[in-house]
C-alpha cells in the first residue's frame, strides 16, 4: 500500500515505523482552505492508498478515489448500541451553535462539550455556561461565507454533558473487528503515555467494538475508567488522531492486511 503523510511529530513516528517494514510512503504538505496536496502524489493504484495528517485529508481522498484512504465515522453518539456504555451519554444534550444563546441558560455550571461529528472543529473539554454562549456568539457573528473550512459554524450540533471524574483514559486502535494496538494517555489529572491497559479494560474496548461491528473498518476509540466503572468516551478517526505510546507496527501490518 501507498502511504501519504502529511508531516507532524506523530507521522514522524509512523514514517519510522513503515521504514522498520519497508513500506512505500510519501510527504506532503497540504495547502490550506484548499485541500490540495504538494507535491500531488504519485500513485500507481488507488485502491491501495492510506492517508495519515490531518483531518481534512479525506475530502482529497474522495475526490481521487483512493482506498481506504480516510476511515470517516458516523457520530458516535447516534449509534443505539453504544448509547448505556457512553460516559454520560444518556443524560447529553444536543444542539447547535446557533441554539446555544437561547437554550444554555448561563447560570455558571460547568459542561464537557464537543462537536457531534468527528471534524475536530472544537476539542471536547469542560468549560463553563458562560464561556459556551459566549464561544457561540463570537461565531454567530461571523457571516458564514467567511468561517473557513474545519472550523464551528453556525450549524455545528454540539453535545454537552454534565463532567465526570475519570481515573484513566486510554485509546485503542481497531481495525477489522479486532483491537490491534493501545495506550494510556492520562491517569487523573496527569497526562502521561504508556503502552498497557488494564486487563478488563481491553475486554471492555474489545466488547465495544463487537457489538457494533458495522461501525468503520479502522477507527480509535478512547475509554475511561470512573468511579463507577469503565465507560466508551468517544471515537476518532484513525488517519487523524494522536498515536500516543500505540505499537505502530501492528498498527501499520493491520491495516496494510486489509488489502
Amino acid at each position: 500500500m501507498h502511504w501519504v503523510l502529511q508531516q507532524f511529530e506523530d507521522t514522524d513516528k509512523l514514517a519510522e515505523a513503515l521504514d522498520r517494514l519497508d513500506i512505500v510512503y510519501t510527504w506532503h504538505k497540504v495547502v490550506p482552505f484548499v485541500g490540495d496536496l504538494i507535491p500531488e502524489p504519485d500513485v500507481s493504484d488507488p485502491n491501495a492508498v492510506v492517508m495519515f495528517g490531518s483531518y481534512t485529508l479525506w475530502r482529497y481522498a474522495e475526490k481521487r478515489g483512493y482506498w481506504p484512504g480516510v476511515f470517516k465515522l458516523r457520530p458516535f453518539v447516534h449509534e443505539q448500541s453504544w448509547h448505556r456504555y457512553l460516559l454520560n451519554g444518556t443524560d447529553a444534550a444536543f444542539m447547535t451553535l446557533r441554539e446555544i444563546p437561547e437554550k444554555l441558560k448561563d447560570d455558571g455550571k460547568l459542561w464537557f462539550m464537543r462537536p457531534v461529528d468527528d471534524s475536530k472543529e472544537e476539542p471536547g473539554r469542560v468549560r463553563s455556561a458562560a464561556d459556551i454562549v459566549g464561544l457561540a456568539e463570537k461565531v454567530l457573528a461571523l457571516d458564514e461565507a467567511d468561517i473557513p473550512r474545519g472550523s464551528l459554524r453556525h450549524d455545528t450540533e454540539l453535545m454537552l454533558t454534565e463532567p465526570v471524574r475519570i481515573l484513566k483514559e486510554w485509546r485503542v486502535w481497531v481495525v477489522d473487528g479486532q483491537v490491534v494496538t493501545y495506550s494510556l494517555y492520562k491517569e487523573g489529572s496527569r497526562v502521561v503515555y504508556r503502552h498497557e491497559i488494564d486487563e478488563d479494560a481491553l475486554d471492555f474496548a474489545q466488547s465495544m467494538v463487537a457489538i457494533n461491528p458495522g461501525y468503520a473498518q479502522a477507527y480509535v476509540i478512547d475509554i475511561c475508567r470512573t468511579e463507577n466503572g469503565l465507560r466508551l468516551l468517544e471515537t476518532n478517526c484513525i488517519n487523524a488522531a494522536g498515536f500516543y505510546a500505540a505499537d505502530l507496527v501492528k498498527l501499520v501490518v493491520a491495516i496494510e492486511d486489509l488489502v
